[in-house]
C-alpha cells in the first residue's frame, strides 16, 4: 500500500509549498537521529514525504497515481532546503543542502543496495473509441536502459571469470563519515565500483563496457483489455528500466480514448442515437444502422416518443470471452422544417382525428 505523505507531514492534500516546508522543518528537527530521543526511520519518512511534496512534478505524480515515476520519493533528493533559523547551538544559523546530509540515507535504512531497482518508466497511447471497447495490441518503441544480451547483465565477457571487487572486499557496500552541523555520522553506500555485486569481471564485457546494461531502443508490446476508460493505467512489470545488480523497474501506460462522434460508453452498454422521422415514430418503420460490429437492421415499433430506447443485445462492450453488454438506441424524433401545402392539410384531417 503506498504510504500517504500528507498524513506523514501533517498537512492537507491543498497545503501550501511553504506549509509543507514548515512542516518538514518542524518534524525533521524532533526525528533527527543524532537528537536525544530522535527516530531514524521518523526522519527518513518525513524526509522522503518532504522530497516528492515539495516538487511539483513528483507531487502531481504522486496525487495522481499514488507513487512517483520520476524518479522515486528517498531522502536523498530533498536538495536546497534552507535550514536558516533551524535552531543552531548559540543562536548559529545554518543554510545547508540537505543532499549534503541525506545523500547516501536510502542506503542506511534501505538496506545498502539490496533493494536496488530500475527505474519506473510512465508513457501515453491513445486508442480510438472501438479499439478501447474490443481491446487492441499496440507496438511503441521506447529508448530505455536495458539488460546487456552480451552479457545477460553479469557485466563480465561471455565464458569469462570475475573476481573480488577490491573496493569494497566483497562485501558490495563501502562506508563513509559525514560531518554535519548535527555532529559526525556513517553512511553505508553501494560500492560504485562492482555496483553491489561483490564481484567484478576480469575481463569486462565488450558490449556495455562491464555496466551489465545499455542505452537503447526496444519495443514493447502493449496488450490494451477490452472495455477500458480513458485515463486508465497499464502496469507491465518488469519493463522498466533495468540497472546493474538489481531488478528492473516497471512500465506504466496511461490510456486516452478520443471520442467517437456517435457512440459513447455507459457501463457495459454502449449508447447511441438514432433520428427518426415523426411519421416513423406514430406508424413505425425500420432503419440500417452502422455499429461498431457493421450495419444492423432497427425495427422502430410505432407510436415512439423522444429518447426512448431500443435494445440491441449483446452488441456492448465485452464482459468476458462469451458475454457482452448491449446496444442502447435512443430514439429521436425529428420534426419538420418547413411543411408544404398539402401536408398542412393532412395534418388538419389529422387533427380533427384527435391526433
Amino acid at each position: 500500500m503506498s504510504k500517504d505523505y500528507y498524513q506523514i507531514l501533517g498537512v492537507e492534500k491543498k497545503a501550501t509549498k511553504e506549509d509543507i516546508k514548515k512542516a518538514f522543518r518542524t518534524l525533521a528537527h524532533k526525528y533527527h537521529p543524532d537528537k536525544k530521543g530522535g527516530d531514524e526511520a521518523k526522519f527518513k519518512e518525513v524526509s522522503e514525504a518532504y522530497t516528492v511534496l515539495s516538487d511539483d512534478k513528483k507531487r502531481a505524480e504522486y496525487d495522481s497515481y499514488g507513487r512517483v515515476f520520476s524518479g522515486g520519493g528517498g531522502a536523498g533528493g530533498a536538495e536546497g532546503f534552507d535550514f536558516s533559523g533551524f535552531g543552531g547551538q548559540n543562536g548559529v544559523e545554518f543554510d545547508i543542502d540537505l543532499n549534503d546530509i541525506f545523500g547516501g540515507f536510502n542506503d542506511i535504512f534501505g538496506g545498502g543496495g539490496r533493494s536496488h531497482r530500475g527505474r519506473d518508466i510512465s508513457i501515453d497511447i491513445e486508442l480510438s473509441f472501438k479499439e478501447s471497447i474490443f481491446g487492441v495490441t499496440r507496438k511503441v518503441l521506447i529508448t530505455k536502459d536495458s539488460t546487456c544480451e552480451r552479457c545477460t547483465g553479469s557485466g563480465a565477457e561471455p565464458n569469462t571469470k570475475t573476481k573480488t571487487c577490491a573496493t569494497c572486499n566483497g562485501k558490495g557496500q563501502v562506508v563513509e563519515s559525514r560531518r554535519s552541523p548535527f555532529g559526525v555520522f556513517s553512511v553505508s553506500t553501494t560500492c560504485q565500483t562492482c555496483k553491489g555485486r561483490r564481484v567484478v569481471p576480469e575481463k569486462p564485457c565488450t558490449m556495455c563496457r562491464g555496466q551489465g546494461v545499455e542505452r537503447k531502443e526496444e519495443e514493447i508490446t502493449v496488450q490494451v483489455p477490452a472495455g477500458i476508460d480513458s485515463g486508465q493505467v497499464i502496469r507491465m512489470g518488469g519493463l522498466g528500466e533495468a540497472v546493474s545488480a538489481g531488478g528492473p523497474g516497471d512500465l506504466y501506460v496511461k490510456v486516452h480514448v478520443r471520442p467517437d462522434r456517435k457512440f459513447r460508453k455507459e457501463g457495459y452498454n454502449i449508447v447511441t442515437d438514432l433520428p427518426v422521422k415523426i411519421t416513423d415514430a406514430l406508424i413505425g418503420s425500420e432503419y440500417k444502422l452502422d455499429t461498431l460490429d457493421g450495419e444492423v437492421t432497427i425495427n422502430v415499433p410505432p407510436l415512439r416518443s423522444t429518447d426512448e430506447i431500443l435494445r440491441v443485445k449483446g452488441k456492448g462492450v465485452p464482459m468476458d470471452r462469451s458475454k457482452r453488454g448491449d446496444l442502447l438506441i435512443r430514439v429521436k424524433v425529428e420534426f419538420p422544417q418547413k411543411l408544404s401545402k398539402e401536408a398542412k392539410e393532412l395534418l388538419e384531417k389529422l387533427k380533427k382525428e384527435g391526433i
